[in-house]
């Protein structure tokens, strides 16, 4: 391949065509290059579905974009030559190709950016570093929005992009129908009745797909995940389906049942769109528009629509804003102060509790949970365990197809861990197992009793609820929405407190998984 004007660096999260990376871009005289390395398979460890999606979609990628015309310098995970680093693979290019500039979309990890800085510095080139506009705030819009603030709120930036983007509000700016947030209409469970949703589209593997699927099980066999079952979209064709079906199927009762579980029921309502979202593969003003259509055209009602936009225009977007004003020490937070390890469990499915069974299997099999599963089962579990708040984003990470370091931060290490001390989340979620209880079957098949803390019937959610608001009462008691709960702590009599902390450490030496260390079953309060 003869020289390049520049060389426009394209990650495996940046799969767009019409990304600012190739604004001006010359056809004859520039190359878009792309490596699959098993480096960055390591420095964030993947599961097989993880990975596959990824090396998938950037496959897919690769082909539209010689169909379009762009001259292509790819490098296969299998290429003999393939040194299995971004910057050795970037430093091969160089040298085969003499580019007088690089050009990169400001990538999605902190560690990625400064690398490829670094890389750049040490080969002597410009590294001319784009805004992402996949996103509708800027990381200067939100330095903007924090600025002076003692707080930040999702829900306040949430309201000021509604207006900003002309999303469900009115001519004067207020919200339709009256309200920015039906969150508390948005909280049903199923009861006793199992769910029956349509079920989503599925996307058999095609001829590349199955590619990867042979390649990824041959280089990572003893890695996690089901590729049998892999049926990810990693086309736009493919994320623009997935989201007309979830529009028409399940939008009408993604909202009264978004906080809901039902074992072995892992899509339910929910869209499976994030992935296609975080790879690029589909544009969230797409999503927005989309879901607002239906609301207009008397499809799915306003809760609903609202609450669906609501983790994209909001979540999304704040939790993005929040990783590039903060990082990078925002990594090493750990309010709380917690040191265990993340339990042997979180790799196997192996444990008892019949609610991280389900939890932590589908998310090993399928790369997938949703986000009360993450938020109230595998995280709330982490929390009151006292894992380190970098365990869990590690595994986090790891083994959901639709994490990337910006928007999977955030959400593990400050909204689920507390580990930000308060700037996601103006309160530790922390809750007993009646929370589970109440939201799902899971405890109808499970030994434990949400409503007991002491015993061998005891359910370790509920006995590490009492331990964790035991030991962090200090600090917890300077919260005003966290009084209630301290309150409660008080009432225990020394017998209880003995008991409640016995229990938990015993379940904390087991590795997390609970004994039985007594025969009677205590009341809490009796």
């Amino acid at each position: 391949m003869p020289s390049a004007r520049h060389l426009i660096l394209v990650l495996g999260d940046q799969l767009d065509l019409q990304s600012a990376a190739f604004d001006g871009i010359d056809r004859a005289r520039d190359v878009v290059w792309m490596a699959e390395v098993a480096g960055e398979s390591e420095n964030v460890w993947s599961t097989q579905v993880r990975t596959t999606l990824f090396l998938s979609a950037m496959r897919h990628f690769r082909d539209r974009a010689v169909k379009v015309g762009y001259r292509l310098d790819y490098t296969p995970l299998d290429d003999p030559k393939n040194s299995q680093t971004l910057a050795g693979e970037l430093r091969r290019a160089v040298s085969r190709l003499r580019p007088e500039r690089l050009i990169v979309v400001q990538p999605g990890e902190w560690r990625v950016q400064e690398a490829l800085k670094e890389a750049a510095g040490a080969l002597g080139l410009a590294l001319e570093m784009r805004e992402d506009r996949h996103f509708l705030c800027s990381p200067a819009d939100f330095a903007r929005h924090a600025k002076g603030r003692r707080q930040l709120r999702m829900e306040f930036f949430y309201r000021e992009m509604r207006r900003r983007h002309d999303v469900l509000v009115s001519a004067d700016g207020e919200p339709e129908g009256g309200e920015w947030n039906y969150d508390h209409e948005n909280r049903e469970s199923f009861g006793r009745t199992a769910p029956t949703p349509p079920a989503p589209r599925a996307f058999p593997p095609d001829r590349v797909t199955q590619e990867v699927i042979a390649l990824v099980r041959a280089r990572f066999p003893d890695r996690p995940g089901d590729l049998e079952r892999f049926d990810w979209p990693v086309t736009p064709e493919e994320a623009e389906a997935a989201l007309e079906d979830f529009v028409a199927q399940r939008l009408v009762q993604f909202g009264r049942f978004q906080d809901a579980i039902w074992l072995g029921q892992p899509w339910l309502y929910h869209s499976r769109l994030a992935a296609a979202m975080n790879l690029k593969l589909l544009d969230p003003r797409r999503v927005i528009a989309a879901a607002t259509a239906a609301y207009r055209a008397g499809r799915a009602e306003l809760a609903a629509v609202e609450g669906f936009i609501r983790q994209i225009l909001g979540w999304r977007e704040y939790v993005r804003g929040i990783y590039w004003h903060l990082m990078p020490d925002y990594l090493e937070r750990n309010a709380l102060g917690a040191k265990e390890a993340l339990p042997a469990f979180f790799w196997t499915g192996e444990v008892p509790m019949a609610c991280l069974r389900d939890a932590i299997g589908q998310s090993l099999s399928l790369g997938y949970a949703h986000h009360i599963q993450r938020l109230m089962v595998t995280g709330l579990y982490s929390l009151l365990l006292g894992v380190k708040p970098q365990a869990v984003h590690a595994w986090y990470l790891a083994v959901y197809v639709d994490a990337v370091e910006w928007v999977e931060l955030p959400n593990t290490l400050g909204m689920s861990q507390y580990g930000d001390g308060g700037v996601m989340a103006s309160k530790p979620y922390v809750a007993t197992g009646r929370y589970i209880e109440r939201m799902s079957n899971a405890c109808r098949q499970c030994r434990f009793d949400p409503a007991e803390a002491t015993g061998p019937r005891a359910c370790p959610f509920t006995t590490l609820y009492w331990d964790f608001l035991l030991r962090h009462r200090d600090q917890l008691q300077k919260n005003p929405r966290m009084s209630l709960q301290v309150r409660n702590v008080e009432k225990l009599t020394p017998e209880r407190v003995h008991l409640i902390r016995s229990q938990a450490e015993q379940i904390r030496a087991n590795g997390g998984v609970p004994t039985a260390p007594g025969e009677t079953a205590l009341s809490l309060f009796s």
